[in-house]
């Protein structure tokens, strides 16, 4: 039997916001990611738990400047030691994951999350890398029941992807098998936020694609199925069910709640 080929890692960790990112701002430092949380460094977490994945190899850090990485000991120590992996970032997340790709010999199946999930842990990618492992897309997004999250933060505000089946929330994990599939990762050449934005999807996917989410006409299947035929590759939602895997650090009040778990967490596990 043919052993399955683990995946590459790349976490995405530049700065878009520069200055202006409020979350930075509230410890003075040059980016989100490198805010500490709960007494580490979230970057320092993120890495942590994705290298620590049954099902990931190598993990490739893109990020403005290896002087970045090494501003935080522990990731100073996992260059040096060849846990990690350094790769620049680009003007847009597109680019940043064209050029890693292009840098990392064999890069493929690819891995992408980004810097700012504290909630991510490695029992939740290797869900997902188990998951694409299985089934084997071209290309995967993974995305958690909005009745997963709200059994767990019933008064939780959080912006879902309303559709025929429900809502759903996505989780900053995605899969790309090949180089056919990276060309998918060009809607986000402006960036993420689709929910926020719906303007984005329409651009991005299509009108038809618009219509069907916009007015709750399919499922989140269907829509895959959708850009499956759009895009000749085949597109696979993969269902999360941790209601923390959507959770991100994008402002301070996610910050604030992502800290109060990480301390509930650890306490829990004393």
């Amino acid at each position: 039997m043919t052993e399955t080929k683990k995946a590459t890692a790349l976490v995405l960790a530049a700065s878009r916001r520069g200055a202006a990112d409020a979350v930075a701002q509230t410890q003075g430092v040059s980016h989100k990611c490198l805010v500490t949380l709960d007494g580490v460094v979230m970057l320092e977490r993120v890495i942590r738990e994705v290298k620590n994945a049954r099902g990931i190899d190598r993990v490739f850090v893109s990020i403005e400047s290896e002087e970045l990485l090494r501003s935080v000991p522990a990731l100073s120590a996992m260059l040096d030691s060849g846990e990690i992996h350094y790769v620049p970032s680009a003007d847009n997340l597109y680019k940043s994951v064209a050029d890693a790709t292009a840098a990392i010999e064999n890069p493929y199946p690819l891995v992408i999350t980004t810097g700012d999930n504290a909630l991510h842990t490695t029992e939740m990618v290797d869900h997902f890398c188990e998951e694409i492992a299985r089934d084997k897309p071209d290309a995967a997004v993974a995305m958690t029941p909005a009745s997963v999250i709200l059994e767990a933060y019933p008064e939780g505000k959080r912006a879902f992807h309303n559709l025929k089946d429900g809502g759903w929330s996505s989780c900053n994990l995605y899969a790309l098998a090949n180089e056919k599939a990276l060309e998918t990762a060009k809607i986000f050449e402006g960036g993420g936020q689709f929910g926020k934005k719906p303007q984005r999807i329409m651009k991005a996917f299509g009108l038809i694609f618009m219509i069907r989410y916009r007015y709750k006409l399919a499922t989140i299947d269907e829509l895959a199925a959708s850009l499956s035929r759009r895009w000749k590759l085949t597109v696979q939602v993969i269902r999360m069910p941790f209601a923390d895997a959507p959770i991100d650090v994008d402002n301070p009040g996610d910050m604030a709640l992502t800290d109060h778990i990480l301390k509930s967490r650890r306490l829990a596990a004393q």
